[in-house]
């Protein structure tokens, strides 16, 4: 059954549109008014009938998705879902495109690596593993890998910390996982107890963090920032309501507002932290190298997990990550992961360290900030005179839109002239608040002609007053 008559009076709740569409889809589906199975209009269809955006009613579809409200399926539509609750992901972590089908676009959503060789140095070291195997050590990559094997890769991530102020770190407190989305998943698994355990995170806050926490049956509840980070009142009234277990922050770069919380601030939140004796996941698969400030990890060694990653550095193609564990508790984190999936591939752990310890990582590293720093410096020189976040170095900037504009009107005008980038609600939690803001990611890959001429398109529509287009 198709409903064609359903017409809810968003004026009867209170605040965006978007949630109020949210809000009354859940009390319609609870009351029977769309019972499971029903087919509801196309996001086109159903924004003409309440005279609100496509971009509101596609919000709305997605947070009622993720609460398991309803059910969408490629090629057929969106659906009321069925009562029995779902055993599993009810949205996929991110909007896959096919730009190779549509090569007009310039993807700057997420950040993309530069080619700065990373190829020709993958087939010097696999070469040298090849040797190697010549040699009669092909056994290792027959038999199940084991924790203990990793040994020399975890020495060697020590190494490539160094400029990290991180507290005293030994190979023993080191967990490898399969990129940073794995690592916040071992942690969640290594820390939450109880039926419903709850997360605090910031109110805007990288889409993987809810994905994580669902996957672990965790309640994500956003904590107020600021142009230094979570407020720290905001995060101690949040610790008296909710009685949180984990906080997940990114102190080094926010993602996605790109802001650095500074010393005092950290020694607030760490307080925080162990009057309510909250674990803490540091995320810092974004920060800028040789960082001047102390890590969250540095100031509470007892209770803060490190996490990273190579997808930013390096290549998100390895999907290698690592967790710095708090003191003492690196054989559970290394335990969590065997249960997991006994250990890194073989031939991915061999790859990371034989770079790591040839040079090679570190050298590819040092080109791959150098060329982000080139292109940013030239998204800065574009974007300057709009108010703009951002730090040096960082793949991404933070751009609260001009008076006037929405973040999905702006998006979808950028993206109708050959632009993708993303909008501040995706970074939203359910039931949380997004201002008019885009992240713009550096575009590493796409090829500089084209990447300065999306820069000038975006710099002209930020020009072009909202009163000369439909918004």
């Amino acid at each position: 059954m198709t409903v064609t008559t359903w017409h809810p009076d968003l004026s009867l709740y209170p605040g965006p549109k978007y949630l109020a569409l949210t809000r009354a889809l859940r009390e319609a589906i609870r009351a029977g008014e769309l019972p499971p199975g029903t087919q509801l209009p196309t996001v086109r269809d159903l924004a003409w009938t309440l005279q609100v955006t496509p971009g509101t009613v596609s919000r709305a579809y997605q947070l009622s998705t993720q609460e398991g409200l309803l059910a969408a399926t490629v090629g057929r539509g969106t659906f009321v879902a069925a009562r029995a609750p779902r055993l599993g992901p009810t949205q996929a972590l991110f909007q896959e495109r096919d730009l190779k089908s549509e090569p007009w676009l310039v993807d700057l959503r997420s950040p993309q690596l530069p080619d700065v060789g990373q190829g020709a140095a993958f087939a010097a070291a696999l070469d040298r593993l090849g040797r190697g195997m010549s040699a009669g050590l092909d056994a290792a990559w027959i038999d199940y890998p084991t924790q203990r094997d990793e040994a020399p890769l975890r020495a060697a991530i020590c190494d490539w910390l160094s400029d990290r102020l991180l507290g005293a770190v030994t190979p023993e407190d080191i967990a490898l996982t399969h990129g940073g989305q794995n690592a916040l998943l071992l942690v969640f698994l290594c820390c939450l107890r109880g039926d419903r355990p709850v997360i605090l995170t910031e109110d805007l806050a990288y889409p993987g963090i809810r994905h994580a926490a669902r996957l672990a049956r965790a309640e994500m509840v956003g904590v107020e920032i600021d142009a230094q980070g979570m407020i720290p009142e905001a995060l101690e009234a949040a610790c008296r309501r909710h009685g949180a277990q984990i906080l997940v922050l990114t102190p080094e770069a926010q993602n996605p507002t790109a802001s650095r919380m500074p010393a005092a601030r950290r020694a607030e939140i760490m307080a925080i932290a162990r009057r309510y004796d909250l674990q803490v996941v540091e995320d810092d698969c974004y920060s800028i190298a040789e960082s001047s400030l102390p890590s969250l990890r540095a100031l509470a060694p007892e209770r803060t997990w490190y996490v990273g990653s190579l997808s930013k550095s390096l290549s998100a193609a390895l999907r290698f990550g690592y967790v710095i564990c708090p003191a003492g508790m690196g054989e559970a984190g290394r335990l969590t992961a065997q249960h997991g999936f006994f250990a890194l591939a073989r031939p991915v752990s061999d790859l990371v360290l034989d770079l790591m310890e040839s040079g090679a990582a570190e050298m590819l590293r040092r080109k791959v900030q150098a060329a982000f720093s080139e292109r940013l410096q030239a998204m800065v020189n574009a974007l300057g005179g709009f108010e703009l976040s951002w730090q040096p170095g960082l793949p991404f900037v933070w751009l609260p839109l001009p008076t006037g504009w929405r973040a999905s009107t702006f998006a979808r005008t950028a993206e109708a002239e050959g632009v993708l980038v993303r909008q501040a609600d995706e970074y939203a939690l359910i039931h949380g608040r997004a201002p008019h803001a885009l992240r713009i990611a550096v575009g590493g890959s796409v090829p500089l002609p084209r990447y300065d001429q999306a820069l000038a398109t975006l710099a002209r529509l930020l020009r072009r007053p909202p009163s000369d287009m439909a918004v």
